[in-house]
């Protein structure tokens, strides 16, 4: 440091940008220098004002091994930790001429180091990764990564692969490049082993593999039509010993799961028995990661119309509910949604889960989870939905005397359409079979009031002002309830919109201002 400064204070940082030039004979020992001082933090910006960092990158076009590995530490130096000097690195245009270094020195391995560490600083940059995608990086990586024994070695290129790997374009040439069965004969290598260095390079394997399914295009590459050799692989791994392992191959189910096409395939080839199965195995005290991971999967397997009854018959909802103990939001929040999924315009599954008290007094507790808003909303659009799909007045019932109403009425006030919309709708059907039931919880959660609100506001969405109307009219049927709507003078509000815009609203204003007169 004593040193660095009194460099600093000579001026003759000043003087290097001159020498760092290819003819001269001390090049290397200049930027060798830079290296050194730059190591210091507050070196860093004065050797940015010398304008050293111009001439430095055109060096990186040296045939000479030593001024490149210098000037190259050189620059990883000087732009250590700043965001803002590697941006200017990457615009001048650094990583095309990497890659091709890595290409031409790599049996150099100090050189090779060098551009390692460069890639793994630079890909931490979003800017970085079109200019990447661009390169023959992917291949050069793989070559490079198949040739490594030591564990040291292999772990720097994971450590390169891993941000590169989050584009698109990336995953695809990866997987192009054949990094995928690098990948599966290192989950073979190390799966047995109890050795820490191992577990931590499966792990780092098997995360990767998972991140690459995670672009459309290298998914439907490695899923090949569900023939295809990875996706074999894969599939073993879940019923495997290695929690890791089956973290990883549920998550991967998951990620295949991301269409029809591949969901239907898969639920035909028994898919859905394999995960029930590890699901089963961690029921008690079970693994929190691969609970969500499986659940996961299981959910994207439902969306497709076709796949609902036969995951329905093969007892999904049972192993599902196993978990309803579950303390752990991620797991409720999957367990919510695959339910959810599952009963999708299927009434008999609806009507037996929403005959389920401990089902329903479940979600009721966790309409109040205000702590975690994504289990407080599934919460709430599974009960709408168990409504909905059923149209059972059992399963009204069941709501009402769990203490559900009063969440159906607060959903109506979501700032989402969508779940307004559910809400709104399982009222009206509550309002319609099951009123006289439901009345008195209707009436403190102050429904009546919040519709006059929905419909008073402008920006209230069509389908809601429509829907808000419909359980105004089935509301009638009460009289406390009709003794509210009166007080509040809905007809100035409901006769505005008979000119509204949308012709459905305009027709259901109309209906309903007949319906108010009629009544009044």
């Amino acid at each position: 440091m004593e040193t660095s400064e009194k460099i600093q204070g000579s001026g003759i940082l000043q003087l290097f940008a001159s020498l760092l030039i290819p003819q001269s004979s001390c090049t290397a020992k200049v930027a060798n220098i830079i290296a050194e001082v730059a190591k210091n933090e507050f070196m860093r910006i004065p050797c940015v004002d010398a304008g050293l960092i111009s001439p430095l990158v055109q060096l990186l076009n040296s045939k000479d091994q030593e001024v490149l590995l210098q000037t190259g530490r050189a620059l990883g130096n000087i732009c250590y930790d700043s965001h803002s000097l590697q941006a200017q690195l990457i615009n001048m245009g650094v990583i095309p001429t990497l890659v091709k270094l890595l290409g031409i020195h790599c049996q150099n391995a100090a050189l090779t180091e060098m551009c390692l560490v460069a890639f793994g600083n630079l890909a931490e940059l979003e800017s970085s990764k079109e200019q990447f995608a661009s390169t023959n990086i992917a291949e050069e990586l793989v070559k490079l990564f198949k040739k490594q024994i030591e564990h040291d070695k292999r772990e720097m290129i994971f450590e390169v692969l891993a941000p590169l790997a989050e584009n698109d374009a990336i995953k695809l040439q990866l997987v192009e490049a054949g990094l995928v069965e690098c990948l599966l004969e290192i989950v073979q290598q190390k799966v047995d082993s109890d050795k820490e260095d191992d577990i931590a390079e499966l792990k780092t394997a098997s995360d990767l593999m998972v991140l690459l399914l995670l672009g459309d295009e290298s998914m439907q590459k490695l899923f090949e039509g569900g023939k295809g050799n990875v996706f074999q692989r894969v599939l073993s791994w879940i019923p495997s010993n290695n929690h890791q392992l089956q973290l990883a191959g549920a998550l991967a189910i998951a990620n295949f799961a991301r269409n029809d096409g591949n969901c239907i395939h898969m639920v035909d080839n028994g898919i859905v028995e394999k995960l029930m199965d590890l699901l089963d195995r961690h029921v008690e005290d079970g693994n929190v990661t691969v609970q969500h991971a499986a659940l996961s999967a299981l959910r994207n397997l439902a969306i497709p119309v076709v796949n609902k009854a036969k995951m329905l018959s093969a007892g999904v909802t049972e192993a599902v509910l196993k978990f309803l103990k579950s303390e752990m939001p991620p797991v409720q929040f999957k367990l919510l949604g695959t339910l959810r999924m599952l009963i999708d315009a299927q009434a008999e599954a609806a009507e037996q889960l929403g005959k389920n008290v401990k089902l329903v007094e479940r979600l009721v507790e966790w309409c109040e989870a205000k702590d975690h808003a994504g289990v407080m909303g599934e919460s709430n659009r599974l009960l709408s939905a168990l409504i909905r799909h059923s149209k059972s007045k059992d399963v009204i019932k069941t709501i009402v005397q769990s203490g559900g109403v009063k969440h159906l009425v607060t959903m109506a006030t979501s700032e989402h359409v969508i779940m307004q919309n559910e809400a709104l709708v399982a009222l009206a059907l509550i309002a319609a079979l099951e009123l006289g039931t439901a009345e008195k919880d209707l009436e403190s959660a102050k429904l009546v009031q919040i519709l006059h609100r929905l419909l008073e506001d402008e920006r209230s969405a069509p389908e809601i002002k429509y829907n808000s109307m419909v359980l105004i009219c089935a509301l009638m049927g009460s009289e406390s309830l009709h003794k509210e709507v009166q007080d509040l003078a809905f007809l100035d509000v409901v006769s505005k919109l008979r000119s509204h815009e949308n012709k459905s609203v305009a027709q259901q204003a109309s209906l309903t201002e007949q319906r108010l007169t009629v009544d009044s």
